[in-house]
């Protein structure tokens, strides 16, 4: 033991010797001492931090290739979460695009349905009341004025049903069927159509008894016919689809067949239809060859001639403008309302005259009051219908207003 703690001993001396450090400054000599063993305090102090560089330095380079190659577990959640991040930011930013996309696509599409009801309401509107035809002219004697589908002194034609508005736009809720929208818009114009139709034919077998007909009434100088513009009915069509384009010009072929019905029924209210007398009356004198009676010859009489009693009630047999009003050869005391449409009545041999030229009258409104005046055998009133300045048969008048009527 104590022999190898002298070889110890000696090895240290050897290696750390005591050594001597001089300086010399100005003249002067100066020298430090350093003992073995803080020469062997130094060593060991450098040797560890050699070897703690050299481990650090190792550790780096060897945990660098290694992390790259398998990965720290928490580099690799954090590395998987941004994976998510950047995913999930992706999809937000392609959702919000295609929900741009579809909001606007929705907005075009909500505007073009938007504007298929207003012209649908706006169609529907001009049906306003359906079976009733509400025309002042259709109004007298405190009845319902309903047309008949059929009437026997008309042309032929085949009748049919009555029938009302069925289809409508369900627009509640925010789940409704595109396909079903169209199928309903489709069906809305299809009714439309059929019951323009079928009131146009209505009225137009009305003024067929008067045996003036509607060919004749449009052949007059005053009127044109229904014109719609197409223009006006397809401006909304202007930069849509085909088949929005498609819908509008089914939408103008129904509002022509509205406006031909609506110019039918305005004729037909236009009519002098309704009895001139306010009170129950009896028919004394026909339309055509008589026997007059101051010369007891065959003559032609321009009216008809229905008796009552004296001061009865006479009153306009259609709307108009009184457009005479005073005596008149033959007629005595009269007065004449323009119904328009080229049609005119007269009431003559009247006792008074309550109306001046240039009043408006209305269906049942007094004219004047019955009695003898001009060339008259008796109380009644003279009543005459003229069409472009010819006269034509008031009995038919009557019974086309008789067909037209009808109590509730």
């Amino acid at each position: 033991m104590a022999k190898w703690s002298a070889n110890l001993k000696a090895t240290f001396d050897r290696a750390f010797p005591e050594r001597q450090i001089y300086h010399r400054s100005g003249g002067t000599v100066r020298y430090i001492s350093i003992s073995p063993w803080q020469q062997a305090i130094f060593a060991l102090g450098a040797a560890a931090v050699a070897g703690w560089t050299i481990f650090l330095t190792g550790s780096f380079a060897l945990g660098g290739s290694s992390g790259a190659l398998t990965g720290n577990p928490d580099d690799r959640e954090l590395a998987k979460y941004e994976r998510w991040v950047q995913e999930l930011r992706a999809k937000d930013a392609l959702s919000r695009s295609l929900l741009e996309e579809r909001t606007d696509a929705f907005q075009k599409e909500t505007a073009e349905w938007e504007d298929r009801q207003k012209a649908l309401e706006d169609l529907f509107e001009q049906l306003k009341g359906e079976e009733d035809l509400e025309v002042s002219a259709l109004k007298g004697d405190g009845a319902n004025l309903l047309v008949q589908a059929s009437i026997e002194e008309a042309d032929t034609r085949q009748s049919r049903d009555s029938f009302r508005i069925t289809a409508s736009l369900d627009t509640s809720g925010t789940r409704v069927s595109v396909r079903n929208l169209k199928y309903n818009q489709e069906r809305m114009l299809n009714e439309a159509e059929e019951m323009a139709i079928d009131r146009a034919e209505r009225a137009r077998s009305v003024i067929q008894l008067t045996s003036v007909g509607s060919d004749r009434i449009l052949s007059g100088t005053e009127m044109g016919g229904p014109l719609v513009s197409m223009a006006n009915l397809t401006s909304g069509a202007n930069g849509v689809s085909d088949q929005s384009a498609a819908f509008y010009q089914r939408l103008a072929e129904t509002q022509a067949r509205v406006a031909e019905m609506q110019y039918y029924e305005q004729i037909l209210e236009s009519l002098p239809i309704n009895r001139p007398v306010g009170v129950p009356y009896r028919l004394t004198s026909d339309y055509g060859v008589r026997v007059d009676p101051f010369t007891k010859r065959p003559g032609w009489h321009n009216g008809l001639d229905l008796a009552a009693y004296r001061n009865a009630p006479i009153v306009a047999s259609g709307p108009g403008v009184v457009s005479y009003a005073g005596a008149r050869s033959g007629y005595g005391r009269l007065v004449e309302i323009d119904h328009g449409h080229g049609f005119k009545s007269r009431y003559g041999h009247l006792r008074s005259i309550t109306v001046k030229k240039g009043d408006i009258v209305n269906v049942g409104d007094l004219v004047g009051k019955m009695g003898t005046t001009g060339r008259s055998t008796g109380d009644h009133l003279h009543f005459e219908v003229w069409f472009n300045g010819k006269p034509y048969d008031p009995i038919k008048f009557l019974k086309a207003g008789r067909h037209v009527h009808q109590k509730q």
